[in-house]
């Protein structure tokens, strides 16, 4: 039985710890089948049961990335805030944590990594070259990968709503620059990189060390 825990996703058989499920994509990297919080590997890039949670930049798995989880206004002025609220921030640097931190997801080591034992964050770089190796530069090429991506949406960490699931696909990365983080965006028409404040929640996906 797979169980969700707080860092990882642990099968235990005879006391020992088994991997999550992985697929190998064409750059050769071994990923988790399916994004963080999901309880399947996508049907289709709009199966709700394949989404998953939304995470803002650099925060572990402490109940803020449930979608119905509870807000507030107030920053964190430490890397673990101490509570499962979604951090509202409606002016610049739209980061949830006052001040920011960069180091927060670099790497399996990284003080708030939230994915399972041997797996971290995928860089920029590292997205892009999956996005590359699509069929199609779109949605429907991220959903034929290996990865079979479903369009999550993201929340908005301005007012904390939902905002377009089901219709666009929003992956971060572990990369930052200046006071945003780039991530991978998708649509039924295109695919590409860019940025996005730290605030926002956005979908995880792993990628093994």
């Amino acid at each position: 039985m797979l169980t969700y825990g707080l860092f990882s996703v642990y099968s235990k058989r005879n006391n020992r710890i088994c991997p999550p499920p992985s697929v190998t994509s064409p750059t050769g990297r071994i990923w988790m089948d399916k994004n963080l919080g999901a309880t399947q590997v996508a049907t289709s890039s709009t199966d709700a049961a394949s989404y998953g949670d939304l995470y803002q930049w650099g925060r572990g798995t402490d109940g803020h990335q449930i979608r119905t989880s509870g807000t507030t206004t107030v920053l964190s002025t430490t890397d673990q805030p101490g509570h499962g609220d979604f951090i509202l921030v409606s002016n610049s640097p739209f980061d949830w944590r006052s001040p920011g931190n960069d180091n927060l997801w670099q790497g399996v080591n990284g003080v708030n990594n939230p994915c399972p034992s041997g797996y971290r964050i995928p860089t920029e770089a590292e997205w892009d070259q999956e996005r590359l190796s699509w069929s199609s530069n779109n949605a429907a090429g991220a959903f034929t990968s290996p990865l079979k991506l479903p369009m999550a949406g993201l929340r908005s960490g301005i007012h904390g709503s939902l905002i377009s699931v089901g219709t666009i696909g929003r992956y971060w990365s572990s990369t930052v620059s200046g006071i945003n983080a780039h991530l991978l965006t998708f649509l039924t028409s295109n695919a590409l990189m860019g940025l996005n404040g730290r605030v926002d929640g956005i979908a995880v996906r792993c990628l093994k060390d």
